[in-house]
């Protein structure tokens, strides 16, 4: 019989010396965040996401002065 004992809180894996059978056990670390394209960037740039390159910019297009001075919304 085989035993195998994970206790995810102590991140200990407890396997029985008989067993000779291979054991992954992985765990999901942290995922990267979104990448936002500042290339184009200006001071007081707006981040928004642009569904044809489906990424997040910030560029000179929408800044704060464009959507308070007659900005399109």
């Amino acid at each position: 019989m085989t035993t195998v004992n994970i206790t995810t809180n102590k991140n200990t894996v407890t396997i029985d010396e008989d067993n000779s059978s291979v054991i992954t056990v992985a765990t999901q670390g942290p995922q990267a965040p979104n990448q936002v394209n500042v290339d184009s960037a200006v001071d007081k740039s707006i981040v928004y996401y642009d569904g044809s390159s489906s990424s997040l910019k910030a560029n000179n297009t929408w800044t704060t002065d464009t959507l308070t001075n007659g900005g399109n919304f």
